[in-house]
């Protein structure tokens, strides 16, 4: 991806506050799908604490945007869709185009947003290797990775029927629980309730089946990126794992943050993949390219705060449980998506990857409160005499991302949220 003019820090907007916007400036320009009280579901623009209602002003643009999904923008080639933001940065930035655009801007907290595709298919990669390292010390404290970690992509075929929205509320899971001191599973709610801190990676042009993806043109088939939290109910998670991995786990919910931040816009935010230590094994053929390990990993802070019910009630500020770089993947989004293809599966526009729990070496980047809280050995305190081991009904997990980089303006991804609701 190259870097252009819809990247010049000089660039400002006529849209009210969007200069001085925390996550959607003129640089960004994410798309998602939004509708009003009356009227369907369509395509928009981010910018500034605004939207552009894009199929109001599809003839002002190179490309047709209408529909209640993304999944035709994504389809586009890399080309296509630089047009698309290229045409849009000058329709923004240009106060000429104030009387034309202002009657198709609406406040984003007036409006409701969807998921910005049809997900087709959605995989969950494990390419966090401290969130992995950590865990896996919780079980096999002398070998916390088990031998194929650091050989090949782990990953498992998830449930796209509920996947959610950020803001749309999660229902506390049931389901068979296990504790080491029972004799005998039980059936109810889980009582250790989990997030996990996650990208999602939304494909953009597919493969047909039978034929891999190669890692040097992997990018070209990234159509986006967003947050995801992929909730955990783990006490489930240790009874049933075995022998096929997570299953009611982890299908009852995941939430997804409704912007879709483009690879254009991240642009300037490409760094190096971390070097592996010497002694790990190099990935196999297909799983490498030089070009990828020099500008692979994205510049991007991840953050996650905690809303207790109580917080809510008297005021309180989110409480701030972790931070840390997205760079903390052992794997990159080309290698996930080579991988995933290389057998022939068919990617479709609009399937979403997510890359497993990110965390960081050290315990203030602890993608989850596994991590965290130990287990539950050590509870996390939040101040103002709480604390927390897992999630409690009222709790509100809030997940926020920022690319920065020297000489650039900052871009975010907007909001992933979402409370928890009592058991039914």
């Amino acid at each position: 991806m190259k870097i252009d003019e819809t990247h010049d820090p000089a660039r400002t907007s006529w849209v009210p506050g969007a200069d001085t916007h925390r996550d959607f400036p003129v640089q960004n320009l994410p798309y998602g799908i939004f509708s009003e009280a009356e009227g369907a579901p369509r395509p928009a623009v981010a910018i500034g604490d605004w939207l552009l209602d894009l199929s109001a002003i599809s003839g002002l643009l190179p490309v047709e945007l209408h529909g209640a999904t993304l999944n035709a923008l994504f389809a586009l080639p890399a080309e296509r869709r630089l047009a698309l933001r290229r045409k849009l940065s000058e329709l923004l930035s240009e106060p000429s185009h104030r009387p034309a655009l202002m009657p198709h801007l609406r406040r984003q907290d007036a409006v409701t947003m969807h998921l910005p595709a049809h997900i087709g298919d959605y995989t969950d990669f494990y390419v966090g290797i401290h969130h992995a390292n950590n865990v896996g010390r919780q079980f096999r404290p002398d070998n916390p990775l088990l031998p194929n970690y650091k050989h090949v992509p782990i990953g498992y075929h998830g449930r796209t029927s509920s996947i959610r929205p950020s803001g749309v509320p999660v229902v506390r899971p049931k389901g068979q629980r296990k504790p080491p001191e029972a004799e005998a599973p039980s059936y109810g709610p889980t009582a250790r309730l989990d997030y996990e801190l996650e990208l999602g990676v939304w494909v953009g042009r597919g493969n047909d089946l039978g034929e891999p993806i190669p890692i040097a043109e992997a990018a070209d088939h990234v159509a986006g990126f967003c947050l995801l939290n992929d909730w955990s109910a783990r006490d489930l998670q240790a009874w049933e794992y075995q022998p096929l991995g997570p299953f009611l786990a982890k299908n009852f919910h995941s939430t997804i943050s409704p912007w879709v931040v483009t690879p254009e816009a991240l642009a300037p935010f490409r760094i190096a993949q971390p070097q592996r230590p010497q002694d790990d094994p190099r990935p196999l053929p297909y799983l490498w390219d030089d070009t990828d390990q020099q500008a692979g990993a994205l510049a991007v802070e991840l953050e996650v705060h905690l809303l207790t019910a109580r917080m809510r009630d008297e005021g309180i500020a989110p409480h701030r449980l972790s931070h840390g770089p997205a760079s903390n993947m052992y794997w990159t989004v080309a290698q996930i998506l080579t991988h995933h293809a290389s057998n022939g599966c068919n990617l479709q526009p609009g399937d979403l990857l997510g890359t497993g729990t990110i965390s960081a070496p050290t315990e203030e980047g602890f993608g989850s409160l596994m991590e965290l809280a130990q287990g539950g050995k050590r509870p996390v305190k939040l101040g103002h005499g709480e604390e927390r081991s897992f999630l409690q009904d009222g709790d509100e997990v809030i997940l926020s991302a920022t690319a920065r980089a020297e000489g650039r303006v900052p871009i975010g991804f907007g909001e992933c949220r979402a409370r928890i609701l009592p058991a039914r």
